[in-house]
C-alpha cells in the first residue's frame, strides 16, 4: 500500500493551471526527492496532498484512505518551507520543539514528565538538546531548522514532508540535516518526501525522484531516473551535470556520452 497516492490531481489558481493531471506513490520506506524550477507547483501539490488545498479534479489518498476522511495527522510530520514558530512570546528550543505534541492532545492542552521526556529525546536524535532552553530568537538558522525538525518529528510521523529545508543553511548544514534524516528514513523504516529545487542537495540520499514542472515530467527510481530519456530532455545540456550529484552505482549513459564528446 501506497502512503501518498496521488491518481490524476490537477489545480488552477484563477483559472492559470497550476497542475496537470499529477499521479504518483510514495511508499513505506521511500526517500523521495520532489524537483522543480521555481513556480513549478511544488509547495501546491504538498499542499493538495495536506488538504490545505482542495484539489478541483483527482484523489488523494493518504495511508490508503481518502483525503477528505483522513484524521490521523499525527502519522505525517510536515516541515514548512520558512517555518517559524509563534511571536507571542519569548519560546525556548524546548519549547518549540515541544509544541509538536499539540495536535496529540485534547483540552486543556497541558504538557506532563512524558511530554518533556520525548522533547528532550528527540531533541537528542536531532542535535540541539545542548542549546534547548536558548531562547528560540536567538538561535543561528541551522540551530533553529535542527529545533524545528525535532517539533516536525516528535510524534515519531511515518511519513515526514519537508519543504525546501535547506533554504538559507551553509553547504555543511545542509549536509548535517540530509545525513540526520536519512538516518531517520533508513533507522525506522519512515517514507520521507522531500521538496527542493537543487539536486546537489539530496542526490546521494533520495532512491526516488519526482520532476514537476506543472505535469508531471519523471516519476520512478534513481535507476530509472538515471536512464530516462524524459529527464535528458528536459534537462538538456545540463543532464550531465544533474547526474554528477546523483552518487549513484548505476551506469549514467547520458552523462558518458557527454563526457567521450
Amino acid at each position: 500500500m501506497n502512503i501518498i497516492e496521488v491518481k490524476d490531481l490537477s489545480f488552477a489558481y484563477n483559472g492559470e493551471e497550476v497542475l496537470k493531471n499529477i499521479s504518483f506513490g510514495v511508499k513505506r520506506g521511500d526517500f523521495t526527492g520532489l524537483l522543480g524550477p521555481n513556480g513549478s507547483g511544488k509547495t501546491t501539490l504538498i499542499k493538495l496532498v495536506l488538504g490545505l488545498l482542495k484539489a478541483e479534479n483527482g484523489s488523494v489518498k493518504l495511508f490508503g484512505q481518502d483525503i477528505s476522511r483522513f484524521k490521523d495527522w499525527s502519522k505525517i510530520g510536515y516541515l514548512e518551507q520558512k517555518a517559524t514558530p509563534p511571536k507571542l512570546m519569548p519560546l525556548t528550543a524546548f519549547d518549540v520543539a515541544r509544541l509538536g505534541l499539540l495536535s496529540t492532545k485534547k483540552m486543556p492542552r497541558i504538557f506532563n514528565a512524558e511530554d518533556n521526556r520525548l522533547t528532550n529525546e528527540i531533541m537528542a536524535q536531532t542535535k540541539c538538546l545542548d542549546y534547548k532552553d536558548k531562547l528560540f530568537s536567538e538561535l543561528s538558522g541551522g540551530q533553529q531548522q535542527r529545533v524545528l525538525l525535532a517539533r516536525t518529528l516528535i510524534n515519531k510521523p511515518s511519513l515526514i514532508i519537508l519543504d525546501e529545508p535547506s533554504t538559507a543553511l551553509d553547504s555543511s548544514s545542509r549536509e548535517n540535516l540530509f545525513e540526520m534524516i536519512s538516518e531517520i528514513n533508513k533507522g525506522s523504516d519512515t517514507a520521507v518526501l522531500v521538496i527542493t529545487h537543487d539536486i546537489a542537495d539530496i542526490g546521494k540520499y533520495v532512491n526516488n525522484f519526482i520532476i514537476l514542472d506543472k505535469e508531471l515530467i519523471f516519476c520512478g527510481d534513481k535507476r530509472e531516473f538515471c536512464r530516462s530519456k524524459k529527464v535528458t530532455d528536459y534537462f538538456g545540456p545540463y543532464t550531465p551535470h544533474l547526474m554528477d550529484h546523483l552518487h549513484s552505482e548505476d551506469s549514467c549513459p547520458f552523462k558518458e556520452s557527454h563526457e567521450h564528446h
